[in-house]
């Protein structure tokens, strides 16, 4: 196996059903453990940490934390992890930075070089919360302390267990920022369970399908996202793919960021972001339209040559999604049967996609 993959498979019965699941996820980046509410998402990272016997192995780079054939179990103490759980579990008589010093002395016990305390604190925003008690915090503040005390131990597998799900909407987004900044700037492999579509779509590079204890797809997000016969755990997320994009330039002027996508230049409002940023962008199918020449004169600025791949009947009465690629990439689109009919399209057909709308992840988002 890679060095830079962790390769993972349990099996066992747990909670009425049975856990049978193989995966291999990449050192880096943020691998999503994906599924509804009771398919087993849970268990399988517990099982990660050591903290639920499933039988199975577990492979980090070149070491082996469990090979149960062969009689292997590191225990949770042995393991260079970090555990995020879904309501922050601090020590209500230590103040924020006595918790946080917490995981420091964890990883010099077990022989580990922790990070420096001031770049932790700065990473999480959480300068001003020093002194306070954790009862006085807020949810969003509470978690990020948590995460503030797991990065601490130095981990070499950040596990994070729905940490987003008790928290309000501004703490949502205020953790989601810290996770985006720990992602660009970190290379601490994340693996992290949600059953949230939009979530998972705005963190994760990797995803691992879970369905009843079992596997169902496993890929890059990007890849799964935009494949016409994805249907996400929750049902929720509307049609469309996510791309990588790279920061250009800025027009001062005209208020305006270039993005770099896929070899094609794409340009959005400016965004607070410098030159050579990653970026993530979310465009949904209803969003593009197509034209088989190069419109002129038309007031949508984002214009992609492509190929389609693929159409199939879509959701929507009378409506077909069409999969585009755009040189490496791919966008989805949605339209009618009639202007399908009309415009005579196909796989293999050169086309130009219209992009009306897109969101963004990651900074300046």
């Amino acid at each position: 196996m890679s060095a830079d993959m962790i390769q993972a498979a349990f099996r066992g019965q747990t909670g009425g059903f049975d856990i049978d699941v193989a995966f291999t996820m990449p050192r880096a980046g943020v691998t999503a453990l994906f599924g509804a509410s009771g398919s087993g998402k849970t268990t399988i990272l517990r099982a990660m940490a050591g903290l639920g016997k499933l039988e199975g192995s577990l492979q980090v780079g070149d070491a082996i934390w469990q090979d149960s054939a062969r009689g292997i179990f590191k225990a949770p103490h042995e393991r260079p992890i970090g555990y995020v759980f879904q309501e922050a579990s601090l020590f209500p008589h230590l103040d924020v930075a006595d918790n946080i010093r917490f995981g420091e002395k964890r990883a010099l016990r077990a022989g580990a070089t922790p990070p420096v305390f001031g770049d932790i604190v700065d990473q999480m925003k959480i300068g001003r919360l020093l002194d306070r008690a954790p009862h006085t915090l807020s949810g969003g503040e509470r978690q990020r302390v948590a995460l503030a005390r797991a990065l601490m131990r130095g981990p070499e597998l950040l596990l994070m267990d729905e940490p987003l799900s008790a928290l309000d909407r501004r703490g949502r987004d205020d953790l989601l920022g810290c996770l985006e900044a720990l992602h660009r700037e970190a290379r601490i492999p994340i693996l992290y369970v949600s059953h949230d579509s939009a979530e998972v779509a705005r963190l994760a590079d990797h995803l691992v399908i879970i369905e009843g204890g079992r596997k169902q797809a496993e890929g890059p997000a990007s890849t799964l996202f935009s494949q016409l016969d994805f249907i996400p755990p929750d049902g929720r997320a509307e049609a469309g793919v996510i791309l990588e994009a790279r920061v250009q330039d800025h027009d001062s002027t005209m208020q305006l960021t270039h993005l770099a996508v896929n070899g094609q230049t794409m340009t959005t409002p400016a965004i607070e972001a410098p030159a050579g940023t990653e970026v993530t962008l979310r465009v949904k199918a209803r969003d593009v339209a197509i034209a088989l020449k190069k419109p002129e004169a038309i007031s949508i600025r984002n214009i992609l040559e492509g190929t389609i791949l693929e159409i199939r009947d879509a959701d929507d009465v009378g409506h077909v999604d069409v999969l585009i690629d755009i040189g490496g990439g791919q966008l989805r689109s949605q339209v009618t049967h009639d202007a399908c009919n009309d415009l005579q399209l196909k796989a293999g057909t050169s086309v130009f996609a219209l992009v009306k709308s897109m969101s963004f992840d990651g900074p300046g988002a």
